[in-house]
Parts: C-alpha cells; sequence; structure tokens
C-alpha cells in the first residue's frame, strides 16, 4: 500500500500537479500509514499563521513589487550611473548595486530581470559591453540580493529553520558585500577594454540624481537603523516600510494610481506569497512527519559512514544544494530542504546563522545552475534568445559565484563576524 501511494504521488508530481498539493498527499498519507490523526497537519499551519514573523512576508513583497512597477528603477540606475559611470566597469556595477537593492525586496521572483533588464541591457551594450557579458550580468544579478536584508528568503528561512531573523539579516551584509566585490572586479576587467566613453564624475549630476530619487535610496539605511537601533522590530518594519513606499509612488513620484495600479500589484504580490504560504504550511506536516520519524537522524548515521569532519560535510553540503538550486525554486527548497540538514549540520558543529548563510548562497548560485536555473529561463523569456545562449553567458559568472561560495563556507568569520 505504501509503495502504491508513493507511486501515486510521484506520478501526480511529474504530470505538474502544484508542489503544495504533492506535499499534502505526502504529509496526509504518511501520517495515515503511522496512524497519527491527521490534525496534525492542522496544528502546523495554526502555528505558523500564529507566528508574528508571518506578517513580514507580505508586506515585503508588496513594497518590493509597488517599487518595481514604479518609475524608481529608472531614478535608482540614475544615480548609480552619476555616482559610478566614470569608472571602468561603473556602468556595470551600478547594474549590479542596483539589482541587488530590488532583489531583496522583490525576493528574487524574476521581477528584478523583468523590471530591470530591459533598461540595463541597451545601456550595457551602448557602453561597448559583449551579449554574453551583458546577458549574464542580468541574468546573474537577478538573485544576488537574497543575502541583503529584508530579503523574503531570509525571513522564510529564520521561520523554517527556527533561527533569529534579525540575527540573518546581519550574517548575510559582508556575504553579499563580497558576492557584489567578487563580480564588481569582473566587471572591472571587462570595462577596461570594453568601455567606449569616457566620463567624468560631476558632483552636480549627482546631486540632481540624488534627489530625485531621496525617498528610495534612503529607504535601506532607514530600515537598518530603525531595527538594529532598537526602534522597530521586523515585523514593525515591514509595515512601516510598506506603507512608506505606497504613500511616495503613489502620492510624492505619482508614479502608481491608487484606484488603478495599486489593486493590480496586490493582486500581483499576493499570488507569490499565497504560493509560498500553501507550500509552506503542507510542507511543515510532512517535515513534521519526517522528524517524528527521524528521518534526519538516520541521514546523518549513513552520512557519518563517508564523512568524516565538518570539512568534509560542508564540500558534499554544497554540492547537494547547488543540485537542489537548479532543481527547485528557493521558497520551495527552504521549507523542504531546511529542516532536514539543520539537525545534520548541528551534528557537525555548523553553526545555525553560518549554515543558513550558506543555504541561500548556494540557492543564489542555483538560479544560474544549468540545466533548470529559473533566471536562465526568465532572461531567455525576456530577452528572446535560445536558452543555450543564456548557459554560455553564465559561465563566467557561475565560475565567480563558486569562488565566493567556497570563501563563505570555510571563513565562518564572513557571517558571524556583525552576529557576535
Amino acid at each position: 500500500m505504501a509503495l502504491a501511494a508513493a507511486l501515486g504521488i510521484f506520478l501526480l508530481a511529474i504530470l505538474g500537479t502544484p508542489l503544495f498539493v504533492i506535499l499534502g498527499l505526502a504529509a496526509m498519507t504518511a501520517f495515515h500509514m503511522s496512524d497519527v490523526q491527521l490534525s496534525a497537519i492542522a496544528i502546523e499551519i495554526y502555528k505558523v499563521s500564529s507566528q508574528p514573523s508571518i506578517l513580514t512576508i507580505p508586506l515585503f513583497t508588496f513594497a518590493g513589487y509597488m517599487m518595481a512597477e514604479s518609475k524608481s528603477p529608472q531614478r535608482l540606475l540614475r544615480l548609480s550611473d552619476a555616482l559610478l559611470g566614470w569608472l571602468p566597469g561603473g556602468v556595470a556595477i551600478m547594474g549590479l548595486v542596483v539589482c541587488a537593492f530590488f532583489t531583496a525586496f522583490t525576493g528574487a521572483s524574476g521581477v528584478t530581470i523583468i523590471a530591470l533588464g530591459g533598461l540595463l541591457y541597451p545601456i550595457l551594450k551602448n557602453e561597448g559591453y559583449s551579449e554574453d557579458f551583458s546577458l549574464g550580468l542580468i541574468t546573474t544579478s537577478g538573485s544576488l540580493g537574497l543575502l541583503f536584508p529584508p530579503s523574503l528568503p531570509i525571513i522564510l528561512y529564520g521561520m523554517v529553520a527556527k533561527v533569529d531573523i534579525d540575527s540573518l539579516f546581519r550574517a548575510g551584509i559582508l556575504p553579499g558585500i563580497l558576492l557584489i566585490a567578487i563580480l564588481s572586479t569582473w566587471a572591472v576587467m571587462n570595462g577596461v577594454k570594453s568601455t567606449k566613453i569616457n566620463k567624468k564624475l560631476i558632483w552636480g549630476d549627482v546631486w540632481v540624481a540624488f534627489k530625485g530619487c531621496i525617498w528610495e535610496a534612503l529607504l535601506p539605511v532607514a530600515i537598518l537603523i530603525g531595527i538594529y537601533g532598537g526602534f522597530v522590530t521586523t515585523t514593525e518594519a515591514a509595515s512601516l516600510t510598506a506603507f512608506y513606499i505606497f504613500v511616495i509612488e503613489c502620492f510624492i513620484y505619482k508614479d502608481l494610481d491608487p484606484l488603478k495600479d495599486i489593486p493590480r500589484v496586490v493582486k500581483e504580490s499576493m499570488s507569490l506569497v499565497g504560493g509560498i504560504l500553501l507550500i509552506l504550511c503542507c510542507a511543515l506536516g510532512f517535515t513534521n512527519w519526517l522528524v517524528d520519524e527521524e528521518i534526519p537522524m538516520k541521514i546523518l548515521d549513513f552520512m557519518r559512514e563517508y564523512l568524516t569532519n565538518k570539512y568534509s560535510f560542508l564540500f558534499f553540503l554544497n554540492v547537494f544544494l547547488l543540485i537542489v538550486g537548479a532543481l527547485m525554486d528557493i521558497f520551495s527548497a527552504i521549507i523542504v530542504v531546511v529542516p532536514l540538514i539543520v539537525p545534520i549540520a548541528k551534528e557537525f558543529g555548523v553553526d545555525p546563522v553560518h549554515l543558513a548563510i550558506i543555504f541561500l548562497a548556494n540557492l543564489e548560485i542555483g538560479y544560474i545552475t544549468p540545466p533548470v536555473g529559473i533566471n536562465l529561463f526568465i532572461s531567455s523569456f525576456r530577452f528572446e534568445k535560445p536558452v543555450t545562449e543564456l548557459y554560455r553567458a553564465c559561465v563566467p559568472y557561475f565560475i565567480l559565484l563558486i569562488l565566493a561560495l567556497g570563501i563563505i563556507t570555510y571563513v565562518p568569520l564572513l557571517s558571524l563576524a556583525l552576529v557576535r
């Protein structure tokens, strides 16, 4: 009977049944065959809904979508160009920074590539960058800000793994900067030979551009000061951010119409949030069964036969997570995989906060990992290019990010310095 149920669920998955249905069926089947009442799943759903931090997910997502639908990308690109455009590779660095900013708010859902790709691509081409460099940079940047607050995957990871979200926000800052720094070095190397126009730094232009986007440019600073200064909680910061973005985009810049545009933005952003929460609720029931059956401990006992120390475990973990990141979206991966690896990592002495950054960095790279990294297909659709061309364009970026991942994995101080 168990085999028949497993085969039936597997068949439904192959036929494209939504993930939350598959996880819900798996949980109900597992509990039923273990003679556990199905109310255990409802209890897990109640636990999720009762967490105060659950409110941060829809609020930050709504704020990010409002910014993406407004003219905020153009204003921030103008400021970044005025500040960095005179450097060799400055335009590319500008793209990396602005994309990271947007991804931090939209959660690497593809919105960054859609919203900024059409603006950045002609700018990069006009500066003399090659087709492969431009496509690779935009595709990679679509998931570059995952480690920066108020990243939605960080919040979700903290909820699932029961790790302090404020600590995760702090832990991701230095590794996130490292990723941008390494990719910026590559941009400078290409900028030296590719840039056509020699610009100059003109402070008057910088000031004009800053005044044009001052309300948005100060937002990340305000969020960090508010949270880490002890003035607001993470949930309060999310509420204030959503209200703040609503006011400036609708009534100060007037990019969005409160009656025409906001309902559409609410629908699009809450569709993403609804999908995440459905998967979360169903998956937690299933992972609860896995824990009850001591599946993580059985996996640990098996791994101990082949992995003798913390460092070999981290190497294996990176390989495993790169595969997971290439096959699953980050939200599903967090919900399904995190409860399995957290107790195993603890046995090998990996700090829970450090583990979170390793996990998220891997999944960030997974977005551009062939053959099915989601950013590859989004860029293919956005720029009307064969996906094989995107594979080739992203190879240098993939190698650089793997280098950064090695540093993040084996230098835990990078993740823990601001936490401790």
